[in-house]
């Protein structure tokens, strides 16, 4: 069996046309919705976690900071479905192209920016230089700043990418050699899916807490910036 390590990475195509989209959009379809006055448990606990999010990310925010609640919370529903869907077999993970988180933590980032220079633009201007800097080191430290600023979306972008695709990589890899030990020994076989159940139980795990830091990150940029 000669796949390649990085085939799960390529975009899906659908007679030669990306699927990428679809797959997208798919996570939204797996949120329940209740058409009744009394819920299910199932629709109670989407509610109260739901709202336990909610109240975790907003309570450090102002009145207006709080108008991004909505945006927030379908941000970290929408990463981390699609991060839980990527564990499935023979399915592809948009989280692990980091085309598509970057263009998920520019916008975000860019909001929370403008809003800052437009609300309070002398606080955001002062993050450039730090009270009592020296003179001759001004220069220096507002480039470093600068820059320090700019590159916060591609952090948040590059760190999402980088978990998501080396648990899948380390996936495919275990699963691999589990495969090839099956013929060979068996209870080697049985310690290596053991190991293979575990890292699968640790990738659940991480795909949750991805979505969280992404999410509480763009939250934290938010609440300085307003």
């Amino acid at each position: 069996m000669n796949e390649n390590l990085f085939a799960s990475f390529i975009a899906p195509t659908i007679l030669d046309l990306p699927a990428a989209v679809l797959i997208i959009l798919f996570p939204p379809l797996l949120i329940p919705t209740s058409k009744y006055l009394i819920n299910n448990r199932l629709i109670t606990t989407q509610q109260w976690l739901i709202k336990l999010i909610s109240k975790q990310m907003m309570t450090m925010h102002n009145t207006k900071g709080r108008t991004w609640s909505l945006m927030l919370v379908s941000l970290i529903i929408f990463i981390a479905t699609t991060n839980l869907l990527g564990l499935l077999p023979h399915s592809f993970t948009p989280t692990t192209q980091l085309s598509m988180n970057l263009a998920m933590a520019i916008p975000l980032w860019a909001g929370a920016v403008i809003m800052g220079f437009r609300s309070k633009i002398k606080n955001a201007l002062a993050h450039f230089l730090p009270q009592g800097t020296p003179t001759p080191l001004i220069p220096m430290l507002v480039i470093i700043e600068t820059i320090s600023l700019l590159i916060q979306p591609m952090a948040l972008a590059v760190r999402l990418t980088a978990n998501i695709t080396a648990g899948h990589l380390l996936m495919h890899l275990i699963g691999s050699a589990t495969l090839a030990m099956s013929t060979i020994n068996l209870p080697s076989t049985l310690i290596i899916f053991t190991i293979l159940i575990l890292l699968t139980i640790l990738e659940i795990a991480v795909a949750l807490i991805q979505a969280y830091v992404f999410t509480l990150l763009v939250s934290l940029y938010l609440h300085d910036n307003t």
